[in-house]
């Protein structure tokens, strides 16, 4: 077993850190001492615990985790959930900063990497290599038995980029070892979305490379002047698709320099995609004011003429970017495809989607009862199964999609009309080797709305300049960017 680490923070000394606005007073400040669990012998006792869960469900989510809670329960009958809907996922960052001051944090918590780096300021998340190592044997209600850790084809049955991303912290202990600290929940990535019954009554091709894409963006303004061929939702996801994509420098977790997204190739792409703008041939949801799903599926009029013919969005909004259905129909038919990549034979595609992270508690019993909680929530096909129905998201295990209640009730209903959202998660399934993580670190989520901003200004600031002035414009705004980052981080 690993060595025990003890983390002793002082509230005063935190609320730099994890200050979400709120004003303290010195006297609110209290010693917070986080340990690490050290497993008993015997795993979970049997004891009763109380756990709270903090999410951000709806109404029909929060009923599929109840069924799922429901059935934890016959396992283990002495473990109880609370379970709260705690707003977005800010605010249940948010809320949790704030509970770390004084220690009140919940056993459970729906989270984002770049929100559990700043956990790991406070040194409040429990680690979970030896959770998931353990070899312990519990013995459920039901007269049936489970390792307490995650067995070897437990862990191979996890999409591998949603797994790893419980990884991405870096070497926070100085022991040459990632540690992991989240375990995928529920999932969603990026796919290309595009008018299949246009494509095919004007022959044109799919793009699969950002080459392809630049051609059939200029037939498309040849076909529809008024169109722009192009939206594209998150212009960090696009920034960081390229990094991917061309294996160039984006941050790191690790080392003193973290922002390295300031070089030669980055400047390339970012050049590129300014003359498309320029040509309208794109637009992003910040710049056209609303989500490109909103031009991708209008019908154009007299007074609203412009649409697009592709949008670049969510696999978890797949029903956002269908039209409206019609007396004769749908007006047109999506289809759905991977992103166009650099090098097809390499696809990179971003991951999205909550995690879920455990924190530290006194008493050893509530974070392995968590940890329980959590494995059957992650691994269990039949909630997975459900929760990616009822959502639009994917599941976090491959055996799902193998599963026969899934294909035949889900899977094999996917078309471009009324089973949109099937479509994109079948989509989203083929490409389960193309998932990557990217470093979370305090600093992180800085890094991702500053490279949205450059490629932003890139597109709208400065339009009269070329060539040589455009480019070095365009270095100006990395070498912004990057001092910003330095700056608020």
């Amino acid at each position: 077993m690993k060595k025990s680490n003890t983390f002793k923070r002082i509230c005063c000394t935190l609320l730099a850190a994890l200050s979400v606005g709120t004003m303290f007073s010195a006297s609110a400040c209290n010693n917070v001492e986080f340990k690490d669990l050290e497993i008993p012998e015997g795993g979970y006792d049997g004891s009763a615990v109380t756990l709270t869960f903090y999410h951000t469900m709806g109404q029909d989510l929060s009923a599929q985790l109840v069924k799922a809670l429901d059935e934890f329960k016959k396992l283990y009958p002495n473990i109880t959930v609370d379970q709260k809907q705690v707003g977005g996922y800010d605010d249940v960052r948010d809320k949790i900063k704030k509970e770390l001051i004084v220690g009140s944090q919940p056993n459970i918590a729906y989270c984002y990497p770049d929100h559990v780096a700043s956990y790991n300021v406070a040194g409040g998340v429990q680690s979970l290599d030896d959770l998931i190592a353990s070899t312990i044997v519990e013995e459920r209600a039901d007269g049936t038995t489970e390792t307490l850790g995650l067995t070897a084809e437990q862990i191979a049955d996890f999409i591998p980029g949603y797994y790893n991303e419980g990884r991405a912290f870096g070497d926070l202990n100085g022991d040459g070892v990632d540690e992991m600290y989240t375990m995928p929940f529920s999932k969603s990535t990026e796919v290309l979305y595009y008018n299949k019954t246009f494509f095919e009554e004007n022959n044109l091709t799919v793009p699969t490379t950002w080459d392809e894409m630049e051609a059939v963006c200029a037939q498309l303004k040849q076909l529809d002047p008024d169109c722009i061929p192009l939206g594209y939702d998150s212009e960090s996801n696009w920034f960081i698709n390229m990094c991917e994509q061309y294996e160039s420098p984006y941050t790191s977790a690790n080392g003193e320099e973290k922002f390295l997204f300031d070089n030669e190739t980055n400047w390339n792409f970012v050049a590129k995609f300014r003359e498309w703008y320029q040509k309208n041939y794109v637009t992003t949801q910040e710049i056209f004011g609303a989500y490109t799903s909103g031009l991708f599926t209008n019908i154009p009029t007299d007074k609203n003429p412009t649409r697009s013919y592709m949008s670049i969005g969510s696999t978890a909004g797949a029903t956002k970017q269908r039209p409206a259905k019609g007396n004769t129909g749908y007006p047109f038919e999506v289809g759905i495809a991977t992103i166009p990549q650099v090098n097809p034979e390499k696809p990179k595609v971003i991951s999205q989607g909550p995690s879920v992270c455990i924190f530290k508690k006194d008493n050893p019993q509530e974070v392995i009862a968590s940890w329980l909680l959590v494995k059957y929530l992650t691994t269990d096909i039949v909630f997975q199964g459900d929760f990616s129905m009822t959502s639009g998201y994917m599941p976090v295990i491959q055996s799902v999609g193998e599963d026969p209640f899934y294909k035949n009730q889900f899977l094999k209903k996917a078309d471009g009309y009324d089973y949109v959202a099937a479509l994109s998660v079948k989509v989203a399934l083929s490409q389960a080797d193309a998932y990557y993580v990217s470093p979370a670190f305090r600093g992180s989520s800085v890094a991702r709305d500053q490279v949205g901003l450059l490629l932003r200004n890139a597109f709208t600031k400065q339009p009269a300049l070329t060539g040589t002035a455009a480019y070095d414009y365009i270095k100006s705004l990395f070498k912004t960017a990057v001092e910003e980052c330095k700056y608020q981080a």
